[in-house]
């Protein structure tokens, strides 16, 4: 179990702290559902999770095989949709992989992407474009 405490702050802005880090980040509403936009929104976590989850995943994975995957990037856009609800529509990811993975290894990671635990906890609604560029 881990422990995250949230608090309102007011203005659609919270403050948030991970208990067993004592690591904060803060959220507001983004400008398109009425707020300021100063900081991740709740669904701006949600694709920064999906990215984050995918290369750390692929870094356990590389880890275990000696495989150097340092320097590695991901971007994700998020598109948001009204229908039926507000809600994430689609995440599409786009990850920058070192040159130097040698070529047998970029299948098995690609495959250990797709087994991440934010990846496999998204409602199937949700669609997901996850793109693999080798150096």
């Amino acid at each position: 179990m881990v422990r995250i405490d949230v608090e309102y702050t007011g203005n659609l802005h919270t403050e948030c702290s991970h208990e067993p880090s004592g690591a904060r980040l803060e959220t507001d509403a983004p400008r398109d559902n009425e707020g300021l936009g100063a900081a991740y929104s709740p669904t701006d976590l949600v694709a920064t999770a999906l990215a984050s989850c995918v290369l750390t995943t692929m870094g356990i994975v590389a880890r275990r095989h000696d495989w150097a995957m340092e320097g590695a990037t991901a971007t994700v856009n998020k598109h948001m949709t009204t229908q039926p609800v507000r809600r994430i529509g689609r995440l599409e990811a786009r990850f920058a992989m070192p040159a130097s993975v040698p070529a047998e290894a970029r299948a098995v990671l690609e495959r250990a992407a797709y087994t991440c635990p934010v990846h496999r906890s998204l409602h199937p609604d949700v669609e997901l474009a996850l793109v693999f560029d080798w150096g």
